[in-house]
């Protein structure tokens, strides 16, 4: 690819800390134009790829080019030309909005007028006010605003919207789609799944500092051969069901065991409920619970990790 096609190409990236392998062998390309996630849970590896990325961290071994450049030898117009809003950003609590975007602004030859990105994340109203008396979500939006005002081509946004209320996750994700329609590249990091869904071209999910698989969010939930998860859990655990017994009811296209929860992936929920509850009733099993959901990206990694983002 060219330069103008590459946003991001990493290749066999390594990095530990003592004997923990944060990162191991580790590939990625990213394009232009899009917004590419890293999902997976804390510990993963998310973080310390994107702050080699960024140029925080030196890797062991293997190789970065971030647009077409290395940090090596292309440092200076690296910083030029990229926005990094790190997963806690550390502001001075006496300056006000508008003292510290100009700062900001400050740090590159060319970039955005202030009042124009305060206008951008829908601060202005806060122009005056110090930064110690903004709220959560108007303080990631700060943070937000002072990485947008150098007028980056790649933004490097980490844990966006870890803590914030669910208004405010929108707001930034309004903030960040608008920021990638004007043909600028994303690359974030998250452990929410709806936030990739709704946010990402691709994704890569990753589990001990690997990639274990990489697409677009719709191709990676359709891998798991069907729409919908079926679960449910008997009054009396441990009752003698075969895997094999669930796999052959109608609509089932997968199935795995949760402790005492039998998840089942399916099409069609029309055909595949009542035919699990015709199946429990003809071996006289009582249900304790039963739940539908749509699959999302969260069944993938427990189909692929048999565990779940939140006790990862």
């Amino acid at each position: 690819m060219s330069r103008s096609a590459t946003a991001l190409t990493i290749r066999g990236l390594h990095k530990s800390y003592g004997d923990v392998r944060a990162v191991t062998s580790l590939d990625l390309s990213v394009s232009s134009g899009e917004c590419f996630g890293l999902l997976g849970p804390n510990g993963a590896g998310k973080t310390t790829t994107l702050e080699i990325c960024e140029g925080l961290l030196e890797p062991d071994g293997g190789e970065v080019e971030v647009l077409g450049m290395r940090w090596a030898s292309n440092a200076q117009e690296l910083r030029e030309r990229l926005g990094i809003a790190l997963q806690e950003t550390q502001l001075s609590e006496k300056l006000s909005v508008n003292e510290t975007v100009t700062l900001f602004r400050s740090f590159y030859r060319k970039g955005r007028p202030v009042d124009e990105v305060i206008r951008l994340v829908q601060l202005e109203e806060k122009t005056k006010a110090r930064v110690g008396t903004l709220s959560g979500g108007q303080k990631q939006r700060l943070a937000l605003a002072c990485a947008l005002v150098g007028d980056p081509q790649l933004l490097f946004l980490d844990e966006p919207t870890t803590g914030l209320d669910p208004q405010s996750r929108r707001q930034l994700w309004d903030l960040i789609e608008r920021f990638q329609s004007e043909g600028r590249t994303v690359v974030l990091t998250t452990h929410y799944m709806d936030e990739a869904e709704r946010l990402c071209d691709r994704v890569a999910i990753v589990d001990h500092g690997k990639v274990i698989a990489l697409d677009t969010p719709r191709a990676l939930i359709a891998s798991l051969g069907g729409e919908h998860v079926v679960s449910f859990t008997l009054e009396v655990p441990g009752s003698d069901v075969s895997d094999t017994e669930l796999r052959a009811v109608d609509g089932v296209t997968g199935m795995r065991r949760d402790g005492g929860a039998f998840e089942l992936t399916a099409k069609e929920l029309r055909h595949t409920v009542p035919a699990v509850l015709a199946f429990l009733d003809r071996r006289a099993l009582r249900l304790a619970e039963l739940r539908t959901h749509s699959a999302t990206l969260e069944d993938v990694f427990v189909n692929l990790t048999g565990r779940h983002l939140r006790d990862a």
